[in-house]
């Protein structure tokens, strides 16, 4: 079967709204950063929380941290969205009569948005635990000299150095996190993907539909490998993270 590579396709009158092709697929980008901008902000409340706790002495709660991190990061991200969208709300009848009475863009943001950012925040966790078993073990000692508690050494000191060294692999996880919305198409939200797939549906013309969308998710990857680049730059601590 030859391909079709007409790119004039995206000119063309959308026959699911009133706009071309192209700015159909790019209306799309707005689900797109809004899920990976609130999914980020949810994996990184909790992967701070999560890989702080890895760090206590207190082993019960260590081992609670590396349940919550081997569930989410050892299940194929499909299947976890598969199960937010589709078993949770089975066992939530408030949140099923939320579900069926809501918008159905809605729910599927929610459920893609707990999926994304529960799945990420195993992976931030991992990520924070290792900058803070960076850090000399001498500033928590120093902390508790000073008269700080353990609570107060840890959010006054030992969390904000290590956020600081970690933000190269932050950068890496975002980037990640970004492609990981891709992951929604299978339950219908209209992100860039699942509206690329439309044009292909409807017009047959998928070669123009996904390098548009290609496109697109390269801008908005750039956009945030920028961005964290300069917080990188700005946060550098000497010593602990390589000039560029």
């Amino acid at each position: 079967m030859a391909l079709n590579f007409n790119l004039d396709s995206l000119l063309e009158t959308s026959l699911l709204s009133d706009d071309p092709w192209w700015i159909y697929i790019l209306k799309g980008a707005g689900w797109t950063v809004g899920l990976a901008v609130s999914a980020f902000a949810l994996a990184l409340f909790l992967g701070i929380i999560v890989g702080s706790l890895r760090t206590t002495e207190r082993r019960w709660v260590r081992v609670v941290c590396e349940g919550w991190i081997e569930l989410f990061r050892n299940i194929p991200l499909i299947v976890q969205i598969f199960i937010w969208y589709f078993v949770v709300p089975e066992f939530i009848p408030a949140y099923k009569t939320w579900m069926i009475e809501s918008d159905p863009v809605a729910s599927q943001f929610l459920s893609a948005f707990l999926c994304i950012g529960l799945f990420t925040s195993s992976r931030v966790a991992e990520q924070v635990r290792a900058g803070i078993t960076s850090l000399p073990k001498g500033l928590k000692n120093a902390g508790l000299a000073l008269g700080f508690t353990r609570l107060q050494t840890y959010t006054h000191i030992i969390i904000p150095l290590a956020l600081r060294i970690i933000v190269p692999p932050l950068t890496s996880e975002a980037m990640n996190l970004v492609k990981n919305t891709a992951v929604a198409i299978t339950i219908g939200l209209p992100e860039i993907t699942m509206r690329a797939n439309e044009m292909g549906e409807n017009t047959f013309q998928f070669f123009a539909a996904y390098l548009w969308a290609t496109v697109i998710y390269v801008v908005i990857a750039l956009g945030v490998n920028r961005s964290l680049n300069f917080v990188e730059a700005r946060c550098r601590i000497p010593g602990f993270i390589a000039a560029k």
